[in-house]
């Protein structure tokens, strides 16, 4: 599957850059994140690089063969009105295992919101791994990977760092990007 991702890439002219880091734990945080196309773009980057990498999704969309296609991506499906300790158990997986790459988009969603959700925030602070800023950039037509960050005490300090990665990457639909900064 690498050899057919990368010829994909090829063919629509987009380039794979920079590097992931050496640890065997992290979590990659996607952005921008407001088209449904953001989602096969890092699947197809998924398997160019030859990734395990799990995430989340909406259960809605893990029913019938696309729920089936999804998990075997590494998808875990979230039920997502009431709160269901979706941080606690993404840590003890962590914890668990040798090694584990887990992805996420912290805008939740395709729509533009005024904040990021901050549970990858939350989720490398448990599990005392580092931060991988994933993007994708229109502009430019590259995706890839930009620095690791380590969270510490100032949530708001760190995401300015964040913020300033991502501050120029520019989405499919950019008028949805969602502001980076978290709520609380």
């Amino acid at each position: 599957m690498s050899w057919l991702a990368k010829t994909i890439f090829f063919l629509i002219s987009w380039e794979i850059v920079g590097n992931l880091p050496k640890e065997k734990k992290f979590v990659i945080i996607i952005g921008p994140h407001t088209s449904n196309w953001d989602f096969f773009m890092f699947i197809l980057v998924k398997f160019a690089c030859k990734l395990r990498v799990s995430f989340i999704g909406k259960h809605t969309i893990f029913i019938g063969p696309a729920g089936w296609v999804l998990r075997k991506l590494g998808g875990i499906p979230v039920e997502r009105s009431s709160s269901h300790n979706v941080v606690d158990t993404i840590v003890d997986e962590f914890l668990k295992r040798e090694s584990m790459i887990f992805a996420l988009s912290p805008e939740g969603t395709r729509s533009y919101l005024d904040h990021w959700k901050s549970g990858f925030y939350h989720i490398a602070r448990k599990a005392n791994v580092p931060v991988v800023a994933a993007f994708l950039d229109t502009q430019t037509k590259t995706i890839g990977w930009g620095p690791s960050f380590i969270m510490g005490d100032d949530k708001h300090k760190d995401l300015n760092k964040i913020r300033e990665f991502f501050v120029d990457k520019k989405g499919f639909k950019q008028h949805r990007y969602s502001l980076v900064r978290f709520l609380d």
